[in-house]
């Protein structure tokens, strides 16, 4: 923790303090592929204890990723808007409620278990990058982390891990970070805003799921990860 360096200062710098705190705690310990052992005990701004079931994605989220989640739609239409302009208009209407921005249902809890999941980027992130790709079907697994539910996705050269936060009726909150290549720890969220990812889990049909992460650091203006059960 930085020094604060004045007694004017001092309020706001505990309370930077304490936030850089609570997200160092819930989200710090190193991840593995075989684990998202990611949650311990956790302090609110004012140093007490908060409930392993009442945990609030806000005290956790950097900045940057409460701006990607609270600009999400427009991000979406963006990508989406690319992705058809470059020819892919036949291919995002085959994907259905997959790539519709609205398309969330009540209810968006993912039950714990493995999953087949499959990730399409949209909009390229510069000149050169291609605005939709669909990669073939990879293994994600969600499981119980005390009070919140762990997503890893466990194969591919992109591997999203983290936690998923209630949010609301329609959507709930993943925070996480991006592993890549051959890594087998992933770095904690908030030391390096190019890994860090902010989305929103929701359902979208019968036994389907997509994780939408708009604005991340690489590539792609949106990625989607379809979400459904591998048994």
């Amino acid at each position: 923790m930085a020094a604060c360096p004045g007694a004017r200062r001092l309020l706001a710098c505990h309370d930077a303090n304490q936030t850089a705190m609570i997200r160092t705690i819930l989200i710090g310990a190193l991840l593995t592929l075989g684990g998202c052992t990611m949650v311990g005990k956790t302090l609110d701004r004012e140093g007490r204890m908060i409930d392993s079931q009442a945990r609030d994605w806000r005290l956790v989220a950097t900045v940057s990723d409460r701006g990607r989640l609270r600009d999400w739609r427009s991000s979406f239409v963006a990508a989406l808007t690319a992705a058809r302009r470059s020819g892919a208009a036949a291919k995002i209407d085959d994907e259905g409620a997959l790539l519709r921005p609205d398309a969330a249902l009540p209810g968006p809890r993912l039950p714990n278990g493995t999953y087949r999941c499959r990730t399409t980027k949209l909009g390229g992130k510069s000149t050169g990058m291609l605005d939709y790709v669909a990669y073939p079907p990879f293994v994600c697994r969600v499981r119980q982390e005390r009070g919140l539910q762990g997503f890893a996705k466990l194969s591919g050269s992109q591997r999203q891990v983290g936690l998923i936060f209630p949010g609301d009726p329609l959507r709930d909150v993943f925070l996480g970070t991006v592993m890549f290549g051959d890594e087998n720890r992933a770095m904690q969220y908030g030391g390096d805003p190019d890994r860090d990812i902010g989305g929103y889990v929701e359902r979208i049909g019968p036994a389907r799921w997509r994780l939408i992460m708009p604005r991340p650091t690489f590539e792609s203006q949106m990625d989607v990860i379809e979400l459904v059960p591998a048994g």
